[in-house]
C-alpha cells in the first residue's frame, strides 16, 4: 500500500506534453486579436468574398470544380473555423470580463479614498466653521468698543478733563522751571 501513488500529490515528469508549455498571455492576446479582427466588417467582406469566388469558379469553371454543387468542402471549411473561432472569442471574452473586473475593483477603491477624503475635509471644513465661529471678528471688536464707548461716555469725558488739566499743569512746570 506504501507504494501505490498518492492521489493528493501531483505526478512528476511523466505527463503527457510536459514539454508543450504555452504562455496564457501570449494566447489571450492571439485570441483578442482573432476575434477583433473576426468582429470587423474588413473580415466578412473578405469571407463574402472568397465564398462567391468559391461558388462561382465551382458552378462556371467545369476544370476547377474541386468541390461540386452541394460545396461539402466549402460547408468543412466554415465549421473548422466556426470550430477555432467560438474558443477565441471566449478566451477572449474571459480577458475582458477579467479586466473588467479588475477594473471595477480599482474604481470601488478609488471611490472609496473619495469618500474618505471628502469626509476628512467635510470634518476639517465643519472644524474650522467652528473655531471661526469662536473667534472675534472684527465687527465684533468694533461693536463692543463702541459699546464700551457709549457706556463710558461720561467717563470717557472726566478722564479726557483730567487728561487736559495734567497736560496744562505739566506744562505750567515746566515753564516755571527753566532748568527743565
Amino acid at each position: 500500500m506504501a507504494d501505490a501513488p498518492r492521489l493528493d500529490v501531483p505526478r512528476g515528469g511523466n505527463r503527457r506534453f510536459s514539454s508543450l508549455r504555452l504562455n496564457p498571455d501570449a494566447v489571450g492576446q492571439f485570441a483578442e486579436g482573432i476575434a477583433r479582427f473576426l468582429g470587423t466588417g474588413r473580415f466578412l467582406f473578405v469571407q463574402t468574398l472568397i465564398v462567391l469566388i468559391w461558388i462561382g469558379l465551382n458552378v462556371f469553371a467545369v476544370k476547377l470544380r474541386w468541390d461540386p454543387y452541394p460545396f461539402i468542402l466549402l460547408n468543412l471549411a466554415f465549421s473548422t473555423q466556426a470550430a477555432y473561432a467560438a474558443p477565441l472569442i471566449l478566451l477572449a471574452q474571459n480577458r475582458q470580463a477579467d479586466r473588467d473586473r479588475v477594473q471595477a475593483e480599482e474604481d470601488r477603491a478609488r471611490a472609496a479614498q473619495t469618500r474618505a477624503d471628502t469626509e476628512y475635509v467635510a470634518r476639517e471644513l465643519a472644524a474650522l466653521r467652528v473655531a471661526i465661529g469662536e473667534l472675534a471678528t472684527r465687527d465684533f471688536i468694533r461693536g463692543e468698543l463702541n459699546r464700551k464707548a457709549n457706556d463710558e461716555g461720561d467717563d470717557g469725558e472726566k478722564r479726557e478733563k483730567k487728561r487736559k488739566k495734567r497736560e496744562r499743569e505739566d506744562a505750567d512746570l515746566r515753564a516755571a522751571t527753566p532748568w527743565a
